[in-house]
Order: structure tokens, then C-alpha cells, then sequence
């Protein structure tokens, strides 16, 4: 569809695109029997688990994955380094989401419903392949908002860790499904052979033409209420060789566009996670659906939504 050929154009170009797009078929009983067996030492930053595969004479055999930050980065391919940064400053991120037209209040929820087409397809397209929650696919969290702040203004940030740091919280904590997708990449990467029924895969959901078309409709307006002002593409996603304003900013000083500094003047810091705070204080990045813990046996298939599939930008 044309509102969002310009934004998919520059999500194929970006440095998450294998993340976005990978069509990597998911086997419910690897990614269950890693989840159940997963540990992380605290010493090597190393995630270890497990899955099975028949040897030469056609017996289960238990082969160790263990994989580290690197890894991440490298199977993803997305192109950051260790010694970039994780935490942004939180008014970096709302004034150049402000740019974008985000059209609610600066301490309201910055839903995706609150942009014009293109950069609602933006946030959809980042929410629903790299967060870490299992729903509230309207609502992005605080990294969420910061690797769509870097992609845009062409900033360094270290998605690999954020990916790891909430791999690592779930070994620690519920060991609940996450992650499916990277984690069947990285299984694949370093086992051969593994057995994959297509009964056994998991059910995951691509964009298609209908997510394209729901995308397309603001449900729930009132009446007369207008939609999401339009706003023009900026920074890298309308020129690939776009270097970022220095000192935090998110405009160079000689832009052509409207200031939108008057609408952060009541902003009061949310303390999270991945934003800059000034007493230090923060709290951990919030999951917002219940938990869902990994069964000792496989039961129903698992529905997982969140791939941008491959040119699907294109008019059905």
C-alpha cells in the first residue's frame, strides 16, 4: 500500500531488517525443550541450554547451545558493537517522536494509533518483531522507543544487549516462551541435522495484506475527530547517509521544521529501565501480559505474532 512504501523502503535498508524479516521456520518442540532447560553463567555472560537429535543409531541425544551477545548480534545481524550505548535520554526519544507526529500529551501512553500512517507502520513493524512481551502490541516500551529514536536519527545503539538482557532476565525469572523466532536462528546456527516435522511448527503470523489494510484505519475515533496529522519522512529514513545532531538532540539547528520543544515542558521522567534518569533510580522495563510459564509436555500449538514479512509494503 502507498502510505507505507517509503517507511518499508527504509526498514529493508535498515540494520534490523534479517530481525524484522527472517522467515526462519520455528520448531515448538526445540524452543520448549531449550526454555525448559535454559541457565545463564553469570561469568562467561553465557546463555546455555539444550535440544535433541537422533545419532547414528536413530537414539535421542541431548546436543549443548550456548550462545553470548555476540551471537545475538551476529545471527541477527544487526550491526552494533559492544560499546554502544543502551540507555538514551528519555527527552531525546519524546522530542523526536514529537517530530515523527505523536499527537498525544508528552506523559500520556505513546500509542501507535497516535501517528499518521507511515510511522504508525514504523512502530508496529519494530513492536511486534523485537519486544520481548507476549501482548500490548499498541504501546511500545522504553527501548522500543530508543531503537526507533537511533534508527531514525542514525544514533549507535546496542539492540543485541537489550535483546540479551531480557533473555537473561527470563532464564532468571519465569522462563516463559520468548523470543521464539531469534531463538530457533540461533539454535539453527549451531546444530545440523536437527529433526523439524512440520507438524511440530509453530504458528507464526506474517504481515500480510490484512495487516496492512488494518493498519490503514483509525478505529475508535470520535466523532469529527480528525486522524493523526500527516508528517514528512526525516532524517535517515529519507537520506541513508544522515549523520545525528550532536548533544542529545533530535534536530540539526538549521532543520526546516517545526520545533516541537513547547511540548516537553511539562514532561516528568517515567524513571525506566533504558532511560537516562537524573537521581539513577529505575525500575525494570514492565511486562504488561500475565505470565505463561513453559509445560512439562507440549499441549496446543503456540500463536506468535510479530515478522514483517519480506515486500510485504507492497499494494495487494
Amino acid at each position: 500500500m502507498e502510505p507505507f512504501r517509503d517507511m518499508a523502503k527504509f526498514l529493508r535498508y535498515s540494520r534490523i531488517n534479517k530481525a524484522l524479516t527472517d522467515r526462519t521456520k520455528v520448531y515448538e518442540s526445540h524452543i520448549r525443550m531449550f526454555w525448559k532447560f535454559v541457565r545463564y553463567d553469570e561469568n562467561e555472560k553465557m546463555i546455555y541450554s539444550a535440544v535433541q537429535k537422533k545419532d547414528e543409531n536413530d537414539k535421542d541425544i541431548d546436543i549443548e547451545v550456548k550462545f553470548n551477545v555476540g551471537d545475538v548480534r551476529r545471527v541477527l545481524d544487526l550491526g552494533d558493537k559492544d560499546e554502544d550505548p543502551t540507555i538514551v535520554l528519555e527527552r531525546l526519544c519524546k522530542g523526536l517522536w514529537f517530530r515523527m507526529g505523536f499527537s498525544g500529551h508528552v506523559n500520556g501512553k505513546y500509542l501507535k494509533s497516535m501517528f499518521s500512517r507511515p510511522y504508525k507502520f514504523l512502530v508496529h513493524c519494530v513492536l511486534h518483531a523485537l519486544s520481548h512481551r507476549k501482548g500490548a502490541y499498541d504501546e511500545p516500551s522504553d527501548y522500543i522507543m530508543n531503537i526507533i529514536t537511533c534508527l531514525v536519527l542514525n544514533r549507535p545503539y546496542n539492540i543485541s544487549q537489550v535483546i540479551f538482557d531480557h533473555l537473561v532476565d527470563n532464564v532468571k525469572g519465569e522462563k516463559y516462551i520468548m523470543y521464539p523466532r531469534f531463538i530457533q536462528m540461533l539454535i539453527d546456527d549451531q546444530v545440523n541435522n536437527l529433526p523439524k516435522d512440520p507438524t511440530d511448527e509453530m504458528n507464526l503470523h506474517h504481515m500480510k495484506s490484512d495487516t496492512l489494510r488494518r493498519l490503514n484505519q483509525y478505529k475508535g475515533l470520535k466523532k469529527d475527530e480528525p486522524e493523526p496529522r500527516a508528517k514528512r519522512m526525516i532524517c535517515k529514513i529519507v537520506n541513508r547517509n544522515y549523520v545525528a545532531p550532536v548533544n542529545d538532540a533530535w534536530r540539526h539547528e538549521n532543520s526546516n521544521s517545526e520545533d516541537e520543544t513547547h511540548r516537553l515542558s511539562d514532561m516528568h521522567e517515567k524513571k525506566l529501565r533504558y532511560w537516562f534518569v537524573k537521581d539513577g533510580k529505575r525500575k525494570r522495563t514492565p511486562k504488561v501480559s500475565s505470565v505463561v510459564t513453559t509445560p512439562k509436555k507440549t499441549t496446543q500449538k503456540i500463536v506468535t505474532k510479530g515478522i514483517v514479512e519480506r515486500g510485504s509494503y507492497k499494494k495487494s
